[in-house]
């Protein structure tokens, strides 16, 4: 664990890592990603200009509990909408291959779907193939077969800038480049030359509400991420991931390197964000309580394969697998 006062280390600028290549900052001569400048060109509305900025539409409820509700009356959003899939894996298979070494199938099989607008929790032990899912569905791995749907389309018929705009991602240790809040925040945006993040008093107006959004003061904007605490980096990484107006937000156990107060701020914030947008997320975590306090749905993997999908609370009360019982108990 880290401390509140931990200052990460930023990124050089063309520093390559996977963050960085999910937000399209790949070296030119990667094969399948062309540079920031060209890929986030890409990235603008088909008529060529940038389309306004918004944070998000849409709200819906939860209970006391934590556990989405039903839309309230006030919503202009059908409640049908709410259980709709958004994120749909059919027979994914990754298998790696490393030079040297026999290959090692890390995920098989794998089908499962994710409703739209709820928070799925992917559980499992250290080594199950958890952060490979979540890579083959960015396309950070092309999987060995399989498919991954995105509102019913299969996502490798997409441009893979396309799809990391709509499907955005956080890890566990926050990649933040050298500079400001500001400058790291509107990366996106300015690479897409959108016109609210390159004009400076409106960016500085959307750099502020970015990090009002996940819980950041205003005046956070001009202070180096060099200066930031490893709380504090983390959910400028996640303000960061906003500013591209993604669909589903990927979270590969983005508190587990922060100290509980760090990591309850970060939950808080995420809840906040389900509570209040029609954003789908996709949760990694190892972590049981943190899976209960945040979780709608779960689904739990071993070894690379699917034991039980389920609503999280039936999941972890009451697991039609034996499996699931032993690992909920701490025996697997």
């Amino acid at each position: 664990m880290v401390d509140l006062n931990h200052r990460p280390p930023a990124c050089k600028a063309g520093a390559l890592t996977p963050e960085l290549i999910a937000l399209g900052n790949a070296a030119p001569h990667r094969r399948g990603h062309g540079s920031g400048h060209r890929l986030y060109k890409a990235l603008a509305s088909p008529t060529g200009a940038s389309p306004p900025y918004r944070v998000y539409a849409g709200l819906r409820s939860r209970d006391a509990t934590g556990t989405v509700g039903q839309p309230s009356q006030q919503s202009a959003a059908p409640a049908q909408a709410v259980s709709d899939t958004k994120v749909g894996v059919v027979r994914l298979t990754y298998v790696a291959a490393r030079k040297g070494e026999p290959p090692r199938t890390i995920l098989s099989e794998v089908t499962f779907s994710v409703p739209q607008a709820r928070i799925f929790t992917v559980l499992g032990p250290s080594g199950s193939g958890k952060s490979t899912l979540l890579r083959c569905i960015n396309r950070l791995l092309e999987p060995t077969s399989g498919s991954v749907l995105l509102d019913g389309q299969p996502v490798s018929g997409l441009p893979v800038q396309e799809l990391r705009r709509r499907v955005g991602m956080v890890f566990q240790t926050p990649a933040l480049f050298d500079g400001t809040v500001l400058d790291n925040v509107l990366y996106g945006p300015r690479l897409r030359k959108e016109a609210a993040a390159v004009e400076p008093a409106s960016a500085r107006e959307l750099a502020c509400g970015l990090l009002h959004r996940v819980g950041l003061p205003e005046d956070l904007s001009d202070k180096s991420v060099a200066e930031l605490s490893g709380g504090e980096a983390q959910r400028v990484s996640l303000a960061r991931a906003l500013a591209n107006r993604p669909e589903v937000l990927l979270l590969d156990e983005p508190t587990a390197s922060l100290d509980p107060s760090a990591s309850m701020r970060v939950e808080r914030h995420l809840l906040q964000l389900a509570d209040e947008t029609d954003l789908t997320f996709i949760f990694v975590t190892h972590n049981l309580e943190q899976a209960r306090r945040i979780g709608d749905e779960a689904l739990l993997l071993m070894d690379g394969r699917v034991v039980e999908q389920g609503p999280l609370r039936e999941l972890m009360s009451d697991p039609e697998k034996e499996t699931t019982r032993l690992f909920l108990e701490g025996k697997l």
